[in-house]
């Protein structure tokens, strides 16, 4: 496909590929630049120490080679090994840990089983020469060109400024030329140092546009990335109305449990169900508009549950409280009225119940024949 057709920026998932195959975007310079100058910090201010180590090498060299020759060699080894061991170790620990601080700066450590596949044409002399002589295998060598251009113009300043001292080097001592040489070199480290980070932030910001470059897709891309991450639209639909339905049902089978039912009275339905001794606040079980509603009403005078017209407080209910929730502080008053009127009607009931009991219990005492006791003779 067209460069021109890949418009769009990379998606996650897209980055996650390509970070999965080991592509990322990383300068080589930056780890060599802080390597460098953590190094030859590190080298400088420690200087009297390393020195003084080394002093005391030299002077139990010295003293050994007095000892007989077979006497002299363990312990010449065994020191020589612990000084070299004791002045190396925290350079290569200190370059091992800004490494690797350099390389969680540019997307830490990834590991890339595909880039590990054998692949024969890599070693195939004629594709390497054609990748070496292209444009693409001269790019990385006319870009280290460019900072060995400044890091040899940083030592041509130096040496031609510290010319005569050079020449006159043989009539210092032995202290103060290794002071002056080590202070040369400091000077070119930290300068050199500086020279390749500027340039791994400019060859990051360029090695970053291209990737990002390599990285843009197609709309066409796109979609298919959201098709066989979402699935089918068709698909899709056909799930989501799945689980509209099993919703529904099982909203429908809360209206049995139901206290009272609120209505608009022809377009919302709310199911309230409230238990004094375990609820702080009535809460919703169902509720619905339309066909929903309608169908919330068929259960509730299926299980005879009171229905209650009151638009208002119908449209607040559906419109500010979801399923499985309490009903908020400023409706108490309005649902508590409802709910006084259910159990007045209900206690009305159950006293006209048990009067129309009794008295049918008190007409069958009055007249026994009525109740199907045999005539005396």
């Amino acid at each position: 496909m067209a460069d021109e057709q890949r418009t769009e920026r990379a998606t996650p998932k897209r980055r996650e590929k390509a970070r999965e195959q080991g592509q990322l975007v990383r300068s080589r310079e930056l780890p060599s630049a802080l390597t460098l100058l953590g190094v030859a910090a590190l080298l400088r201010f420690g200087q009297a120490g390393w020195i003084s180590s080394w002093r005391d090498l030299f002077r139990h060299l010295l003293s050994a080679s007095s000892l007989p020759e077979l006497a002299s060699i363990t312990p010449v080894l065994e020191a020589t090994g612990t000084s070299a061991v004791r002045w190396a170790a925290p350079p290569l620990a200190l370059a091992w840990c800004v490494s690797a601080f350099a390389l969680f700066l540019q997307g830490g450590f990834v590991f890339a089983p595909v880039a590990f596949q054998p692949n024969f044409e890599r070693f195939n002399p004629v594709n390497n020469l054609s990748r070496v002589f292209s444009i693409a295998g001269l790019s990385p060598m006319l870009k280290s060109l460019i900072p060995a251009s400044f890091l040899l113009y940083i030592a041509a300043v130096i040496v031609s400024r510290e010319w005569m001292p050079l020449l006159h080097s043989s009539q210092m001592g032995l202290g103060p030329a290794l002071d002056w040489l080590a202070a040369v070199l400091y000077e070119f480290a930290w300068k050199g140092g500086l020279v390749l980070l500027v340039w791994s932030g400019a060859d990051y910001g360029l090695q970053k546009w291209n990737y990002e470059r390599s990285l843009r897709m197609s709309k066409q891309e796109i979609r298919d990335e959201f098709k066989d991450t979402e699935g089918n639209p068709a698909i899709r639909g056909r799930i989501r109305r799945r689980r509209g339905e099993l919703r529904r049902r099982l909203m429908m089978k809360q209206v049995s449990r139901a206290t009272v039912v609120i209505t608009n009275p022809d377009h919302f339905a709310v199911a309230l169900q409230y238990i004094p001794e375990k609820m702080a606040a009535p809460i919703v079980l169902a509720k619905g508009r339309g066909i929903i509603a309608e169908k919330i009403k068929r259960e509730a005078r299926w299980h005879e549950i009171p229905l209650v017209e009151n638009p208002p407080l119908a449209r607040a209910l559906y419109r500010t409280v979801e399923i499985g929730a309490s009903i908020p502080a400023k409706l108490y008053v309005a649902v508590a009225e409802v709910l006084a009127f259910i159990y007045r009607a209900q206690a009305q009931a159950r006293a006209r119940a048990e009067a129309e009991a009794r008295a049918t219990a008190a007409k069958a005492n009055t007249n026994p024949s009525a109740g199907g006791n045999p005539p005396r003779r």
